[in-house]
């Protein structure tokens, strides 16, 4: 019968950024990796710290740290003092910027997704906050979540692996760490931080 002769189809497997990009997009969050896990090692060579690490250090530590923008708040009482939140897989960092700071950097801290920001470390009691210095929009290096990492293998197994061994190569099975290419007509999907903005 010919509706049984349909042709095969081959699809291009996803990657595991592009399902971390799908989760953003259709709820907001993921319970997969942390979009910053695959950014971590380029931001590494940068010197640019994690969150956790950030918090750990003494007090008046010149250094930089990156993350999503979770929240931005401007307290009336504030002065004119932005609070900002970032968020990493290592947790999160509370940034300060005063009215000079937040000034000149104004498009990025209302419009980026993720920034990174070179600051002093201020700690009173167990409080800590990272005063901003500087401030840099690394929205592009977020852009590229959905590229990133190995693709994901097919499945091949039976199942029973612990009573007899794995099974031989799989034809199917995709090679590791194979480049995602976008073809012409496709459009790389973003991750879209929804931040929280107080006033």
């Amino acid at each position: 019968m010919d509706e049984l002769q349909e042709p095969a189809v081959a699809l291009r497997p996803m990657t595991d950024g592009g399902e971390v990009v799908q989760d953003y997009g259709h709820v907001g969050l993921t319970l997969r990796e942390h979009p910053m896990t695959f950014l971590r090692r380029d931001l590494s060579r940068r010197r640019i710290v994690t969150c956790a690490e950030a918090v750990r250090v003494r007090d008046g530590t010149w250094l930089e740290t990156a993350g999503l923008v979770l929240v931005r708040q401007r307290p009336g009482s504030a002065k004119g003092v932005i609070f900002m939140t970032l968020e990493d897989e290592t947790g999160i960092a509370n940034a300060v910027l005063w009215v000079k700071t937040f000034e000149k950097y104004r498009r990025v801290v209302l419009s980026a997704g993720m920034v990174g920001i070179y600051g002093k470390i201020q700690r009173e009691g167990e409080v800590v906050h990272l005063v901003a210095h500087r401030l840099t929009d690394l929205s592009e290096a977020l852009a590229s979540v959905g590229e990133r990492n190995r693709a994901f293998p097919l499945p091949h197994g039976r199942g029973d692996e612990f009573h007899h061994g794995m099974p031989p190569e799989d034809h199917r099975t995709i090679r590791k760490h194979a480049p995602a290419t976008v073809d012409d007509d496709d459009e790389v999907e973003r991750i879209k931080v929804i931040s929280r903005n107080f006033h």
